[in-house]
């Protein structure tokens, strides 16, 4: 079990680290904030491959505490992504506060599914 922590910490300061540097520019495309959309996409494919390798694999589930609830749980960012969405709208931009909900989870979802799709691949169940 105090390894277990370990893992989860190693993790968590890759993953933070990563979206600091990500989310630190604040990037647009037009009015869109991509910034999150970015790491959301990347965190989601990247959970998609380790939980489905760690399970197609029969890897130690330390790794699902490793990659998935410490480096992806603290580089995507519903939270934020929650409020840039609450902001859009506050500002009227209420198409683009659409698009940002549109593509954050959207995106994700195909992320995740993209990343089990290769590793099932690799294992020959696809």
């Amino acid at each position: 079990m105090k390894w277990d922590i370990l893992y989860l910490a190693a993790g968590a300061v890759l993953g933070v680290t990563i979206r600091y540097l990500i989310t630190g520019d604040n990037l647009f495309a037009g009015s869109l904030p991509i910034s999150v959309l970015i790491v959301n996409i990347i965190g989601s494919f990247i959970l998609g491959v380790s939980s489905t390798a760690v399970s197609s694999f029969g890897l130690d589930q330390r790794y699902t505490l490793l990659i998935g609830v410490g480096f992806c749980g603290t580089l995507t960012t519903m939270s934020s992504f929650a409020l840039e969405t609450v902001n859009l709208f506050s500002a009227g931009k209420l198409l683009i506060a659409g698009l940002d909900v549109l593509l954050n989870v959207g995106a994700s979802i195909f992320a995740i599914i993209l990343g089990r799709v290769i590793i099932l691949a690799l294992v020959g169940v696809v």
